[in-house]
């Protein structure tokens, strides 16, 4: 075949741009193109919004990676929990259910709850130096220590009512605003400072101590909360759970620095190893009241409460003999003896 003679089939073999194009191609040609162009320009669209898609809900830590019986199951960064204070929280409230009811009950509740602290505090102080382990730590600071004591302290002594004065504070301070996150970020430095990974002051309470005192308190302001006498059944529930809640997060943030889990992120950790001022949160006072009169207050109501074993807002009205450990015992009398109506 000449060069000048070509196959039909071999005018269709051209480039696209090709001005030589047959004219009966260019319908097929035309489709072929615009469907080609259109399918780029779908595929890069999709890719954007699925992109664009991916990354709210990676920032969200809320990306569903299937439904279970209709409901979406959401992702929890594992990583996050380990190194972000905010995600660890936001992930104990949410499976938990605290919740906006949870803060209003803490609101509206806040009375009858400050009214027990001081009940709460000499109780629990009672409780700690009932046993050389935990009373050895006043004097060692570390309850690994075997250090022989020969006189440990008491109630009365100044050690302990300064302790004591921390510890009202530090209840009042987890039953005001859990909204705010400075709230959780100093929850989170309790547990840290008994770790005796602070440098300045180094104190080692071990996880056994600290979770069996938090236990203690828990069970004090249940029993008070339900022996309350004019309290409603559904106030009194609301209050429990609020508190309960609160202080099995504490105990989290108290266990989260005792335990393995997460330690291959121990590096991204150390953000938190800060050696602030007890009672403060960096430079800002978390804790009590900086005037000299309000310290004293303090002081003075703690040795009332050791005195009669009851808040000091009623002390002086009961005699210390048959005193009640329970700040509402003035206002009635419960069926049956408890641990704190009985003052034990």
């Amino acid at each position: 075949m000449s060069s000048g003679s070509r196959s039909p089939s071999h005018q269709y073999i051209r480039s696209y741009d090709s001005p030589c194009l047959p004219q009966s191609c260019y319908p097929t040609y035309s489709f072929s193109y615009l469907f080609y162009i259109s399918t780029r320009l779908l595929s890069t669209l999709y890719l954007s919004h699925t992109h664009e898609d991916n990354q709210h809900k990676k920032s969200t830590h809320e990306m569903v990676y299937f439904k279970l019986d209709g409901r979406p199951v959401k992702h929890i960064d594992r990583k996050a929990l380990y190194t972000r204070l905010e995600a660890r929280i936001n992930y104990l409230k949410e499976f938990l259910d605290f919740n906006s009811g949870d803060v209003e009950a803490l609101a509206s509740g806040a009375r009858y709850l400050k009214t027990l602290i001081p009940a709460v505090v000499n109780l629990t102080y009672r409780k700690l130096l009932e046993f050389d382990i935990t009373a050895r730590a006043f004097h060692t600071r570390d309850t690994a220590s075997d250090t022989p004591i020969e006189e440990f302290y008491n109630e009365a002594s100044p050690q302990i009512m300064r302790r004591k004065m921390f510890l009202r504070w530090y209840l009042t301070k987890i039953i005001q605003d859990p909204t705010q996150m400075d709230f959780w970020r100093y929850l989170n430095k309790v547990g840290l400072m008994h770790t005796a990974q602070e440098r300045l002051h180094s104190l080692n309470i071990e996880y056994i101590h600290m979770g069996a005192c938090l236990g203690y308190m828990q069970d004090i302001f249940i029993e008070a909360l339900m022996s309350h006498p004019t309290l409603s059944t559904s106030r009194k529930t609301a209050l429990i759970r609020a508190i309960s809640k609160i202080i099995w997060i504490q105990n989290d943030l108290i266990a989260r620095w005792r335990m393995r889990d997460g330690e291959e992120y121990a590096d991204e950790m150390s953000e938190y190893l800060v050696d602030d001022k007890e009672g403060y949160l960096g430079d800002k006072k978390i804790l009590g009241d900086s005037s000299s009169s309000s310290s004293a207050s303090s002081s003075d109501d703690d040795r009332a409460s050791i005195r009669s074993g009851i808040a000091p807002s009623i002390a002086p009205s009961i005699t210390p003999s048959v005193a009640s450990a329970c700040p509402f015992a003035d206002l009635a009398k419960p069926v049956t003896k408890t641990k704190i109506w009985a003052g034990k």
